[in-house]
């Protein structure tokens, strides 16, 4: 590996060393300020020349979002055919301009770098020169302690390793301790500002899942890979996911996604400012539609019990309904029938009585 990073060892090496000739006009030439310093440097260059793959990234990441319905479709069409799946997916790649390497361009991009600097420190712990480095300078960054812990120290190095390096396994044990914490908590947190804050939450993809998953993965393989670290590696761990925590919190705010909570927030700034007139129609249609959704109430769930319960006393009020309308029923039957025979009875009288017999005209008696 050594012949094949050669260059890049050079290249890394080269760098450390113009950066520490300038904080050593500053600061102790073997103190960890002046060495510490060096390798904020070297990461604060390597992500300025990595910005054009970082933009690459964001657009490729709002791509992937955008697609994750139709990839959906497209597994659920062709589940049973792994062949078709994936030419249909290349082909839906290539139709939209999609590249899904493009989202870990930046990872990809500083691998060599970082694999590098592990490689020149672990050669300054050991004493060895290492690219542009002569004996001098080795034996100067060996010297250099941060916050009392050796650039080139581990947390499982063993305590005569420590010591022979001017520190003791307390020491590095805590500081690395520390840094890890630290690089996992800004790890955690960069992930989960993407989560909540810049992602479209309307669509629900597997895309999201992922991510969600990655928030609690990284953190986890920090504090794994990070105990067999050196310090200096940390350092340079820790300076990244800083940097990406600050770059991708200002595009969130500048450039957020479409649909997402932090494009919502930066609509109402920039209508607060005056800069964005909306029409009036759109804005009453978006009330109503809020009211709307205020006013709907959703059925409460209740338990089997309940439901039970429910459902005997509707099934009582049911029956206490039916047998009252069937009382009513017969008892108003009964009265019609009773006013129909007192209507009879009236109008049977009233012929008994109107009717009178013809009075016979009496004979006339006989003379």
């Amino acid at each position: 590996m050594d012949t094949i990073l050669g260059p890049l060892y050079d290249a890394v090496s080269w760098i450390i060393v113009q950066f520490h000739s300038f904080y050593s006009l500053i600061f102790n030439k073997d103190s960890g300020a002046a060495w510490g310093l060096s390798i904020v440097s070297l990461v604060v260059l390597i992500r300025i020349c990595l910005i054009p793959l970082f933009v690459k990234q964001i657009k490729a990441t709002r791509n992937m979002q955008a697609l994750q319905p139709k990839m959906k479709a497209i597994q659920e069409r062709y589940k049973n055919d792994r062949q078709r799946q994936s030419e249909e997916m290349m082909k839906l790649y290539k139709e939209t301009g999609t590249n899904p390497l493009s989202s870990c361009l930046p990872i990809l991009a500083q691998s060599p770098f970082f694999i590098s600097l592990y490689q020149v420190l672990n050669h300054i712990a050991g004493g060895r020169v290492v690219g542009v480095m002569d004996q001098s300078l080795v034996d100067s960054a060996r010297k250099a302690h941060i916050f009392g812990a050796p650039i080139a120290s581990k947390f499982m190095d063993s305590a005569s390793k420590v010591e022979s390096l001017g520190a003791t396994l307390t020491d590095v044990r805590v500081v690395t301790i520390i840094m890890i914490v630290l690089m996992s908590l800004s790890q955690f947190y960069t992930q989960r500002q993407l989560m909540t804050k810049n992602v479209d939450l309307t669509v629900k993809t597997p895309f999201m899942q992922q991510q969600k998953m990655l928030m609690y993965v990284f953190p986890i393989m920090f504090a794994v890979f990070g105990i067999n670290f050196p310090v200096g590696v940390l350092v340079y761990w820790l300076t990244t996911n800083v940097w990406t925590m600050g770059q991708q919190m200002f595009v969130i705010r500048r450039n957020p996604t479409p649909g997402s909570l932090a494009y919502k927030q930066r609509q109402e700034r920039l209508r607060a400012k005056g800069k964005i007139v909306e029409d009036p129609a759109e804005v009453q249609a978006k009330e109503a539609a809020e009211a709307a959704r205020a006013a709907r109430q959703q059925p409460k769930r209740q338990t089997k019990a309940k439901r039970q319960v429910g459902g005997s006393a509707q099934a009582t009020r049911s029956t206490a309904g039916s047998q009252q309308e069937t009382d009513e029923a017969t008892s108003g039957g009964s009265r019609e029938t009773k006013a129909g025979k007192q209507q009879g009875g009236g109008k049977s009288g009233q012929r008994k009585g109107g009717q009178q017999r013809p009075k016979h005209p009496s004979h006339p008696s006989k003379k």
